[in-house]
């Protein structure tokens, strides 16, 4: 028991570095697309979409290689399903979410097209093996460019002002390093000490993926949510979770799966399944109103303490 309450301790000091890593990384990112004149909007479903799923990128990298591919599947499906039916759940509860349309349009759709992409690679060859990953990143790379594409076609039309953050370059740039080496400290510290709880507690990885890493890692997509929503901007809340699960399926998978093929089990069919029913519902959601009201929050809500009943009760 002991150990276990260590390896916990290791565990928080993994989530804290983690969560403020990604801080770091994020504002001092985005200052420098700021000083080279990148749209807000591409900055806020590009780099801070990025920044806050850079835990998640880091966890199952490092999962992977060390042999826990259970925890990479399990940490992507884990952070999409925790994305939407949990942090944006709860930000709809704490604030009315407007939907720009075309988020609605477009990404929404790539959103839910690209966790269904996932199924049939999986299950076909029972792995995401490299080729299927650079098909990820290729897409990836493919939806990046239409974004930057789009974003610029607007830009002229935003007529926003730059943020600042009161730094100079030496430290704009310090503070992005520093920030991911926290990250990817935090993720090892993360892994190792989830590694170690499921073997002791005879839990599976899956478990822990789904679970307790895929909380830890979504953290830092909670705490931009739900303070984005509180300030009114209800725009980035939504474009950084939309933006993040996109960026889990094709980058962090995809990138993964290029480096060491990931075992798919056939019990993340389930996972995947309900990850696609919480992008769809999103999407109708949001077509149907054009927004995220308290309603809408309630059933994301209730929808994911069923899936955390049947993963914990182990009945799929």
């Amino acid at each position: 028991m002991q150990m276990v309450l260590i390896q916990l301790g290791i565990m928080v000091i993994g989530f804290v570095l983690l969560i403020k890593g990604a801080d770091f990384f994020v504002k001092g990112a985005s200052a420098i697309a700021h000083k080279f004149g990148v749209p807000q909007i591409v900055i806020g479903l590009t780099v801070v979409a990025m920044g806050t799923s850079a835990p998640e990128a880091a966890v199952s990298i490092s999962a992977a290689l060390s042999g826990n591919a259970d925890i990479t599947i399990g940490n992507v499906l884990g952070s999409n399903i925790m994305n939407v039916l949990v942090i944006l759940g709860i930000t709809a509860l704490v604030a009315p979410l407007t939907v720009d349309r075309s988020a609605v349009k477009s990404d929404m759709p790539v959103m839910l097209g690209t966790t269904l992409l996932l199924l049939p690679l999986g299950l076909l060859g029972g792995s995401v093996n490299r080729w299927e990953g650079l098909l990820l990143l290729a897409v990836f790379a493919a939806y990046m460019v239409d974004l930057f594409r789009d974003a610029l076609k607007h830009r002229d039309e935003e007529g926003e002002q730059r943020p600042t953050y009161g730094q100079g370059n030496a430290w704009t740039i310090l503070m992005t390093l520093g920030g991911l080496i926290m990250i990817v400290l935090g993720s090892r510290l993360t892994v190792s000490s989830a590694t170690e709880i499921a073997q002791y507690l005879g839990v599976s990885q899956r478990m822990i993926g789904l679970t307790v890493v895929a909380f830890g890692t979504s953290l830092p997509e909670l705490v931009t949510s739900v303070t984005a929503a509180r300030r009114g901007n209800t725009g980035i809340a939504i474009g950084n979770i939309v933006g993040s699960n996109i960026f889990n399926i094709l980058f962090v998978t995809g990138l993964t799966a290029a480096i060491t093929p990931i075992a798919f089990l056939r019990d993340f069919t389930f996972d995947l399944l309900v990850a696609a029913l919480a992008a769809l519902l999103l999407w109708v959601f949001s077509f149907k109103s054009g927004f995220l009201g308290r309603p809408s929050g309630i059933v994301f809500v209730v929808l994911y303490a069923a899936y955390f009943t049947v993963i914990v009760l182990n009945l799929v």
